[in-house]
């Protein structure tokens, strides 16, 4: 006997599909999906950023204005600097998801091969 398979999950509403869309537009940008990269593994300030990606710091300041505006990035202000991070966990999995399934050179990475069932060398 089988176990029953779980209900499907409802489809998505015009609003999931609005937000959904705006954030892949958002990552859509390779400079902005950088800064996300970077910016899931900690704190950074804008100076830091656009040394990092190469691009100017009025560059830098814009894609990261955008990506405040869609909240993917949020910024606390501490004196003259402020300091962005990725607060959102699914946002930091998105990304570090992408990346694992594109090789270095840019193509799709396979899939990892399915593990081989294990004989028992017993029997």
């Amino acid at each position: 006997m089988t176990a029953p398979s779980a209900p499907p999950a409802p489809p998505p509403t015009e609003p999931q599909l609005a937000a959904a869309a705006d954030t892949f537009a958002m990552l859509a940008s390779p400079a902005r999906l950088q800064l996300v990269w970077l910016m899931s593994s900690g704190r950074f300030d804008v100076g830091e950023l656009a040394a990092r990606v190469g691009l100017s710091l009025p560059t830098t300041s814009q894609h990261l204005r955008k990506l405040r505006l869609t909240g993917i990035v949020s910024a606390t202000r501490e004196g003259r600097h402020s300091y962005y991070t990725v607060e959102d966990p699914h946002v930091v999995e998105l990304v570090e998801q992408i990346f694992e399934h594109i090789a270095p050179d840019g193509s799709l990475a396979p899939d990892p091969p399915a593990p081989s069932p294990t004989r028992d060398s017993r029997a």
